[in-house]
């Protein structure tokens, strides 16, 4: 079940808007295939009650509305009205997985607490609704008020209950908690249908997840880019995989779709991910050291069971100051660039150098290094020869550029919402008159390094998609954040004009 629109919207700063939260949805249901999706808690706001509504009236046209749940609480008939006229039939109810919680934040006995939530399960039997039992807290129950639990399930086990979810709300278990609270419980009732919903906060959800499903579970919870309060809750994406891999378990999660689904979510969210991050991180496919891109021209030395090609990715071989030889070999291949062995070496050096001095070059920067270091002239059939950028505290800020292509110069203007949407509201005018198709941009970042220098420079590094073909990244570097988009964009533009592979001929 993955619960990235109800508990990964309690991520500090993320709120889902109604376009948004069904588009998720339907992404999670249709290309992830995920088995069920949790999208809101009962009673909320007004406005959430409507987007829940547009979630269903989707749903039921599509036939999937049975495999979207709700939080609601134990309010008797509240929470299952709110939901039933939102067009829901499954609650997930909120009931206290822990002694401390049942006294402490509802003052009441566990008689008083099961009487309540008896009151609100025969409510929603009554009214056709499926009814899961979350016990908040469950962790800290298990571990400091054992009997609490087992008299808890022990007496809900008899009431119309689909599935027991137990959550580690607050991140606190190791695999091996998780395991023995688990046993505890199936021990004593092994007939009973549990899931399990884990927090990240020692950075052991996904190995807390594997541990529940060797254990009996037959449900995990998930969010996608491990979204939610604090650390997060379990990654979508690196417990599947985790799943698929070492326990041999078959989901019916669609691999190919988590990292277009968790691009989704860094867009709808603000909340990016860092490059890193398991499975769908930017760099996670990234060879750096020459010995490594070496190793994966002899028989694949260094790689592993995660492949890239399983994500619908591709292996990349970055170049800097730890490349080697293999690791130029390797990206020019990738476009279709062959070089004798002594110019490989030195194209290997000036990387190597670039690299000292903290520059980041990617396989789009290789033709025009090779320029540099084997050409007689400018290989560029584009150049920007001026951008002129006007910003104002009232008004939209105004771009008027001027563009070089085959030898015949073009000018237009161009209004947009920031300096560089100006520039390129330009360029898109000039793109038209040349009969050049823009890719789109699916990414912008800005790196500026730490120190608080107004001079710093600024590293600017685009993702285009065209049409036709793989995504590419360009870079620009300067000390204005939008000259160096603007010259991370010119490269773009030589690129898309000339492939690089064209360049072959020259060198």
């Amino acid at each position: 079940m993955d619960t990235t629109l109800r508990d990964g919207e309690q991520t500090h700063g993320v709120s889902f808007s109604a376009f948004e939260k069904l588009q998720i949805a339907r992404f999670l249901l249709e290309q992830v295939c995920v088995d069920r999706i949790e999208v809101a808690s009962a009673r909320v706001s007004r406005g959430e009650h409507e987007t829940v509504k547009e979630i269903f009236v989707w749903a039921h046209e599509k036939g999937v509305a049975d495999r979207i749940e709700l939080l609601g609480f134990t309010d008797h008939k509240g929470s299952i009205d709110w939901i039933g006229e939102a067009g829901g039939r499954a609650i997930n109810l909120l009931t206290k997985g822990s002694l401390k919680h049942c006294r402490e934040q509802l003052g009441k006995t566990l008689a008083q607490h099961l009487a309540d939530i008896e009151k609100t399960v025969r409510y929603g039997e009554e009214h056709g609704f499926r009814v899961n039992v979350y016990l908040e807290d469950w962790s800290n129950g298990f571990l400091h008020s054992p009997d609490y639990v087992r008299e808890m399930v022990g007496a809900l086990r008899n009431l119309p209950i689909h599935r027991f979810l137990f959550p580690d709300t607050l991140g606190i278990m190791s695999p091996d908690e998780v395991r023995a609270g688990l046993r505890d419980i199936f021990d004593l009732y092994p007939d009973i249908q549990i899931d399990f919903h884990g927090h990240n906060d020692y950075d052991l959800a996904t190995a807390n997840c594997l541990a529940a499903v060797s254990e009996g579970v037959v449900g995990i919870h998930c969010a996608v880019n491990g979204l939610g309060e604090r650390a997060g809750n379990s990654p979508l994406e690196a417990v599947v995989t985790a799943l698929h891999d070492k326990l041999r378990v078959q989901t019916g999660v669609n691999e190919k779709a988590l990292v277009d689904v968790s691009r989704l979510v860094e867009t709808f969210s603000g909340k990016r991910i860092s490059a890193n991050h398991p499975v769908v991180g930017h760099d996670v496919y990234t060879q750096t050291a020459g010995i490594h891109a070496d190793g994966d021209k002899k028989n694949n030395l260094y790689a592993n069971p995660i492949l890239p090609e399983r994500f619908g990715r591709q292996r990349v071989y970055a170049l800097g100051k730890l490349a080697g030889k293999a690791s130029v070999s390797n990206n020019l291949g990738m476009l279709g660039i062959q070089l004798p062995p002594e110019k490989e070496l030195l194209l290997l050096d000036r990387i190597k150098q670039l690299g000292e001095q903290k520059q980041t070059v990617t396989p789009d920067d290789l033709p025009f290094l090779m320029e540099d270091l084997f050409g007689s002239g400018d290989s560029r059939q584009i150049r920007i020869k001026s951008a002129e950028i006007h910003s104002t505290l009232q008004g939209k800020p105004r771009a008027k550029v001027t563009l070089d292509f085959n030898g015949q110069t073009y000018e237009e203007t161009g209004e947009g919402n920031g300096g560089y949407d100006a520039f390129m509201k330009a360029l898109e005018l000039i793109a038209k008159r040349v009969g050049i198709e823009l890719p789109q941009l699916m990414d912008y970042e800005v790196r500026i390094p730490p120190g608080g220098k107004t001079d710093a420079l600024v590293e600017a590094m685009i993702e285009w998609a065209p049409a036709e073909g793989r995504s590419f990244r360009t870079v620009g570097v300067d000390c204005d954040q939008v000259m160096a988009a603007i010259i991370a964009t010119e490269k773009m533009l030589n690129r898309i004009v000339q492939p690089a592979a064209d360049l072959l001929r020259q060198f």
